[in-house]
């Protein structure tokens, strides 16, 4: 029997539940919450085997721990492990979204001979909870695997087996590595898309009918901005200097680029977009280095009901499971694209022939 105690059970460790109920046979989990209701709903579904009284009371008897709480929460729970005796090869690991902070919590921990690999699926939704709880969140979903150090990359495939059934993609990262990736390609997207819905607030604060006019581009850039503000405040202040430093160094390009449109310099203008169109054209699925990539195919979807409809009943009548789905053009009376995306290149092959069939006009496979 493997023994897993997962803290936290609201989205990601509800998640993680189901995937390892599901996958790992002979797997027992114990469930911590600060919520009773959760533990009572999750004992119900069956994403649990019991409910645990506490994290001390329950750690030794654990094969692997799972640390699903926010980064302050999980800072504190490293501290109480190093109060009980756990078992010879336990496994600690955690979700939380910056590394360097949680890693120099683990240092006791470490000293005592237990091993600690730091983890976070770069995977999430709109909703919250254990309710919200999907087996399928973290299907080809990028999984940073962060050892504390060198003698624990042997370890990590341990953990990597258990969640294997999650079906993520496993990245083996550095802390620091880490918290750099996730500043630029999480942290920073974040604080700027809600800076500039806050200051398009003030600048249309005397005719707030102008936001109606806000279509697809504004639209792409700002949706991350209803993300849940509380969680970001807090992500922000585990990652401080990291983010200062890229805010910075953004601020110093902005005020070059303000330098170059104040002087008309067409020319600095133009390379400024011509580098940000060549950079972000070359992010394609197809093109897969370090991280594999998925496999995304664009649809033409008329302005009618039912048109959406239609591609995805082709696509679940063929069996052929989307990871996302998005609409790039949201104007009404005109034909919109669909982006579908795919965890494999087969799945696209075979989604392509799928609609192809159905009449569907696809504008870019």
């Amino acid at each position: 029997m493997t023994t897993v105690v997962i803290e936290g059970l609201g989205l990601i460790g509800g998640s993680l539940a189901l995937a390892i109920k599901e996958g790992v046979p002979d797997a027992y989990l114990i469930g911590l919450d600060q919520q009773a209701t959760t533990l009572t709903y999750a004992k119900a579904r069956g994403l649990i085997d019991e409910i645990g009284s506490d994290l001390a009371t329950v750690a030794p008897q654990a094969d692997f721990i799972i640390l699903a709480t926010p980064v302050v929460c999980i800072n504190r729970s490293l501290h109480i492990l190093t109060q009980v005796t756990l078992k010879p090869n336990v496994i600690v690991t955690d979700t939380g979204s910056t590394k360097q902070q949680v890693m120099a919590a683990a240092q006791p921990l470490l000293a005592q001979g237990v091993t600690v690999i730091g983890g976070h699926p770069m995977a999430g939704s709109h909703k919250s909870g254990v309710q919200a709880a999907n087996i399928d969140l973290f299907r080809s979903a990028y999984y940073f695997i962060v050892p504390a150090n060198e003698r624990q990359v042997a370890a990590s495939q341990r953990l990597e087996q258990l969640l294997t059934p999650t079906q993520a993609k496993f990245l083996t990262v550095a802390p620091a590595a880490h918290d750099q990736i996730v500043g630029m390609l999480s942290h920073v997207p974040h604080i700027l898309s809600a800076a500039l819905v806050n200051e398009t607030r003030i600048q249309f604060r005397d005719s707030p009918a102008a936001l109606r006019l806000a279509a697809g581009g504004f639209k792409d850039m700002t949706r991350i901005a209803s993300s849940d503000p509380e969680m970001w405040a807090d992500i922000l202040l585990t990652n401080q200097s990291i983010i200062l430093g890229q805010l910075k160094s953004y601020q110093q390009r902005i005020q070059t680029l303000m330098t170059r449109v104040n002087a008309g310099d067409h020319d600095a203008l133009l390379d400024f977009f011509h580098q940000a169109k060549v950079t972000r054209d070359a992010i394609q699925p197809k093109q897969t280095g370090a991280i594999p990539g998925f496999h995304d195919l664009f649809v033409n979807i008329p302005d009618h009901t039912g048109a959406i409809a239609k591609v995805t009943s082709l696509l679940a009548q063929a069996e052929i499971q989307i990871v996302n789905i998005q609409i790039l053009e949201t104007r009404e009376d005109i034909n919109g694209i669909l982006q579908l995306t795919f965890a494999s290149a087969s799945d696209k092959q075979r989604a392509t022939v799928a609609l192809e069939n159905g009449n569907v006009t696809i504008t870019q496979k």
